[in-house]
Parts: C-alpha cells; sequence; structure tokens
C-alpha cells in the first residue's frame, strides 16, 4: 500500500520550451497578463516562459535543446562567456524552480509542448511509481471523458532524464497538435 503525497504548494507551468511550440507560450503569456483562472487558494501557480530568445525568433532552441540539458554536468557547469544560451537558462531555471532533486525543488512543472504528430493531447510521464502523477492523470482523463487523453509513459530504470520538467519533485508533459 501506498503512502499519501504530500500537498502540492508550488506548481511550474512551462510554455516555450521550444520556442516554435507556440500553444504553451500562448498560455503563459495570458496567465502571466491574467492568472485568475490557474489560481488555488494554498498553491502558488508559476507561468513561466522558459526560453524567451528561442520564442523570439520562433525557432526550436539557439544553441541547444533545453529540454536535454538539465543533467548534473550542465546544470553544474561553469557560467563562462560563451557557455550556450540553452545551459545557462537551464541554470537559472533550476535555481529558480529547484534544486534539481531536492527537497527544495517545485512540487510539480508541467511542460506544454505542440507536435506535428497525431497524437492529440497527450500526457507525458516519466515514471509509473510517481503516486501523485498517476491520481492527476486518472483526474484528468475522467474530466476530459469522452475525450481521449492518451498517456506516454517514458520510463526506464537506468535514464536520468533532462529535460526542464524533470527539476520538480513531479514532472509531467503535455502534448497538442
Amino acid at each position: 500500500m501506498s503512502s499519501p503525497c504530500a500537498p502540492v504548494r508550488r506548481v511550474g507551468l512551462f510554455g516555450g520550451t521550444h520556442g516554435n511550440e507556440l500553444s504553451g507560450v500562448l498560455l503563459v503569456r495570458h496567465w502571466q497578463q491574467d492568472g485568475a483562472e490557474i489560481q488555488r487558494a494554498g498553491v502558488e501557480v508559476k507561468p513561466f516562459l522558459t526560453n524567451p530568445r528561442a520564442v523570439e525568433r520562433c525557432t526550436r532552441y539557439i544553441d541547444c535543446d533545453l529540454n536535454r540539458v538539465f543533467d548534473p554536468e550542465s546544470l553544474g557547469r561553469p557560467v563562462v562567456e560563451d557557455i550556450p544560451y540553452e545551459v545557462r537558462r537551464a541554470q537559472e531555471i533550476n535555481h529558480i524552480f529547484g534544486p534539481k532533486g531536492s527537497d527544495d525543488a517545485y512540487d510539480l512543472i508541467f511542460d506544454l509542448h505542440n507536435t506535428t504528430s497525431n497524437m492529440g493531447g497527450t500526457i507525458i510521464l516519466e515514471n509509473s511509481r510517481d503516486d501523485f502523477t498517476i491520481q492527476m492523470v486518472h483526474y484528468i482523463k475522467n474530466a476530459l471523458a469522452p475525450e481521449p487523453c492518451p498517456v506516454l509513459l517514458i520510463e526506464h530504470p537506468s535514464l536520468k532524464y533532462a529535460t526542464t520538467r524533470s527539476v520538480a519533485k513531479h514532472p509531467v508533459g503535455k502534448y497538442q497538435i
């Protein structure tokens, strides 16, 4: 029997991890201007534009994929003049929402993406043993029924995820066509 989940008190809503995926960007900008619909008593919800330079240029990334540089090597890299933009940005995000793997990290990061694949609104999970995300997915699927909401589990026992959302205790990705 699993133990009860700790309350979720801090939630990050990310858009623009890839600067050419505009659904999350538009939602984050909307919530930054008027966050009433995402605010809940007892929960801090922070909408956040993750890769503003790439968004400005409407390109996936500037120097390297932001969604691949949240590994210990990149996060611990010294900040020098020629450090790739996305590595520096990952360090900033880790400072704001982490540090990754710590008790101080945000409870949940919901990273919003687009795809041209025909996968509809799909939730991406990295851990099938995370009771909170499993319960959240169940709630979302019931709330959206009868509309389908596939769940893609990208779990591997030896894989250490380096995604933007991996900073949180409970990482969740959401893809929409």
